[in-house]
C-alpha cells in the first residue's frame, strides 16, 4: 500500500529519490529498492552526519556495540539508519564491522573505558561493576542524568563523553527501559501531559522549537523536582541543574515556545 511522503518522517525513514530500503517497496516511490546490510559500531562513538560530507550537520552518534544497517556506500561513508534510535545518516565506513552480534550486558557506568549505554558481548558471569545485564533497568532517569553532571554540551552527540540536550534524555530512558527518541519534538509525545504546577521528579520538559536550518527542534530537560531542571545546554555548556523559571525565562528569550510537561509512566 502506497503511503503518503507527507506522512513519513524523512528522518528515520531509509528512503531517497533515487532509493530506498526493500521493506518500503510498494509503499514509497523510488528508483530503486535494496535490502540493507546489518552493520555495528566498532569504536567508543562514531559521529552521524545529514549528509555524506563529514562536515555536514552532525544529527546523531552510533556507540560502541549499536546496529547500523547499511543501505549506500560513497567513498568511505555508507549511509543507512541507527537501529536504535532510529535516525537515518551518514558514518564513516571505518567505524563499523559486519553483523550485528546481539549484546548480554551494556556499560553501567559513566567511568568506563566505553561510553554510558555502550553494548557488548560479554560473559553472562561477568560482574564488573561497570556492566548491567541487557533487560536490566534502573530505576529513576533522574538518577541516571545526575550521573552525567558537567559532561560537556555538543550540538548532536548523544554520549557521557558529549551529549545535547535531547540525548542526554534518551540515554536516561534507555537506561530505564523507555522508550527514547532522538528528537525534542518527537520527546514532547512520550507519556501523558502534566499541568506545569503539577510537574515532579522525573517528568519530561520540552520547549518546542519549529526546524529552521537545523535539525533540532527544541530542548529536552527532566524534572529534578517541583522547582529545578537536570538538562544538557548550551547556555552553559555541560550538563547542569538549574532553576526552572530561570530556563523558561532564557528559551522564551530565544524564541522557543511555552513549555510541554510530560509524565511517562516505567
Amino acid at each position: 500500500m502506497f503511503i503518503d511522503p507527507a506522512l513519513l518522517d524523512p528522518r528515520t525513514t531509509l528512503a531517497r529519490p533515487d532509493l530506498a530500503e526493500q521493506a518500503l517497496e510498494g509503499c514509497v516511490a523510488a528508483n530503486a529498492y535494496r535490502a540493507t546490510t546489518a552493520m555495528h559500531g566498532v569504536v567508543a562513538v562514531a559521529d552521524i552526519h545529514i549528509g555524506e560530507d563529514a562536515g555536514s550537520e552532525r544529527i546523531d552518534q552510533l556507540l560502541f556495540g549499536e546496529a547500523f544497517d547499511v543501505l549506500d556506500r560513497a567513498g568511505g561513508r555508507v549511509w543507512g539508519r541507527a537501529r536504535r534510535d532510529g535516525l537515518v545518516g551518514w558514518i564513516d565506513a571505518e567505524a563499523l564491522s559486519d553483523g550485528a552480534p546481539l549484546p548480554t550486558h551494556r556499560i553501567a557506568t559513566v567511568s568506563a573505558d566505553l561510553p554510558f549505554n555502550a553494548l557488548v558481548v560479554a560473559d553472562n558471569d561477568d560482574t564488573a561493576d561497570h556492566l548491567m545485564p541487557i533487560g536490566t533497568f534502573e530505576a529513576d532517569p533522574v538518577s541516571v542524568a545526575e550521573q552525567m553532571l558537567g559532561v560537556p554540551h555538543a550540538q548532536g552527540a548523544r554520549s557521557s563523553r558529549a551529549t545535547d540536550c535531547s540525548g542526554l534524555v534518551q540515554q536516561a530512558l534507555y537506561a530505564c527501559g523507555l522508550a527514547g527518541p532522538r528528537y525534542a519534538d518527537q520527546q514532547a509525545a512520550l507519556g501523558e501531559g502534566v499541568a506545569r504546577d503539577q510537574a515532579r521528579r522525573g517528568d519530561l520538559v520540552v520547549w518546542p522549537r519549529a526546524a529552521g536550518d537545523q535539525a533540532w527542534t527544541g530542548h529536552s530537560a527532566l524534572m529534578l523536582d517541583a522547582r529545578r531542571v537536570i538538562h544538557a545546554t548550551g547556555h552553559h555548556r555541560a550538563v547542569v541543574i538549574e532553576d526552572l523559571t530561570e530556563a523558561e525565562a532564557r528559551y522564551q528569550a530565544d524564541g522557543f515556545d511555552a513549555p510541554v510537561f510530560r509524565r511517562i509512566a516505567a
